[in-house]
């Protein structure tokens, strides 16, 4: 089932009260009081989310979800940590053992979102992977969503992409890269709470610090659903720049590979030209400035003369 929850915690009244927070909610919840019991339930059943407590006799949660990792790739792991072992939990999520964690004691809104998102990061991976063109469409769609401000954005930045595309005579393989990559380039923004995505106004540096991550998580639900190389780029290097001051890995000029740099161009000239609940799209003389403006520093110069000699009368 695409629905199931283990909760894994050795008290069984905090295990009772996690299980609480699920009643009336689209979970399958179920309960281990132990690691050993846990990879169990992990071994015989399909599991969306694990979410364990840390400090249990045996198994710690770290190793547990390790484990669950080798088991299950596909499971979304929580981990539910002490502020003294932040360190040791960002590092689990380094090495990709953890998914996410939680600092105890929990505030109960925060876990039900957590788990909520990972069940449709679950389904999504599922999706993805078994998933024909219209199916991909649909996902990219129901990601849009959750951004009100981006509704038609990867229908547009398709369109836009492959008009440069057909300029550099691109093989049909790298053309439908380059629409599925258009589709789900924000696909990472299933991790980013709502309540960021939808704020007004300019974000703190800690909010924005968040949205930052969202090319990593999205390239990484990429691979686990066995995208092409090719898509799982467009989503991991779509916010690098041509002069190498974007994110997330800083790379610069041709190291950025050729479907992201399109893409970008797209994304660029999309933003700036659409209307938007708070502001005016702006005409398309003062777009053109702008991306000559951008041309050799956020953009490929070369894409961008393609894409601007395209929009020439």
């Amino acid at each position: 089932m695409d629905n199931t929850v283990l909760l894994v915690v050795d008290d069984a009244n905090t295990l009772n009260a996690l299980a609480r927070l699920f009643l009336n909610r689209d979970a399958r919840v179920l309960r281990a009081g132990s690691g050993v019991e846990a990879l169990g339930i992990v071994g015989r059943e399909p599991v969306a989310v694990v979410v364990s407590d840390d400090l249990m006799p045996g198994t710690r949660g770290v190793e547990l979800l390790s484990r669950v990792r080798d088991l299950s790739p596909d499971t979304v792991r929580v981990l539910l940590t002490e502020t003294a072992d932040l360190p040791a939990a960002a590092e689990a999520i380094a090495r990709g053992e953890v998914s996410r964690f939680l600092v105890k004691p929990w505030v109960d809104e925060e876990i039900v979102r957590t788990v909520e998102e990972g069940l449709w990061r679950y389904r999504m991976v599922r999706s993805l992977r078994h998933g024909d063109e219209a199916t991909l469409h649909s996902i990219a769609e129901t990601i849009e969503l959750r951004d009100p401000y981006t509704r038609g954005h990867c229908d547009r930045m398709a369109a836009i992409a492959l008009k440069i595309a057909d300029g550099l005579s691109l093989p049909e393989e790298t053309r439908r890269a380059i629409r599925l990559g258009s589709w789900l380039h924000d696909c990472g923004k299933i991790n980013v709470p709502e309540a960021i995505l939808n704020r007004p106004g300019k974000l703190s540096a800690a909010d924005f610090e968040v949205v930052r991550k969202h090319p990593e998580w999205g390239a990484e639900v990429g691979r686990l659903a066995n995208l092409p190389e090719e898509v799982i780029n467009i989503i991991l290097y779509h916010h690098e720049r041509f002069d190498g001051r974007g994110y997330p890995t800083g790379a610069k000029g041709t190291e950025i590979p050729l479907e992201a740099r399109l893409i970008a161009v797209a994304d660029i000239f999309d933003a700036m030209s659409s209307d938007r609940p708070y502001a005016k799209g702006c005409e398309r003389e003062e777009v053109m400035r702008v991306m000559g403006v951008l041309r050799g520093a956020a953009l490929d110069p070369e894409l961008v003369d393609i894409f601007l000699a395209g929009l020439t009368p």
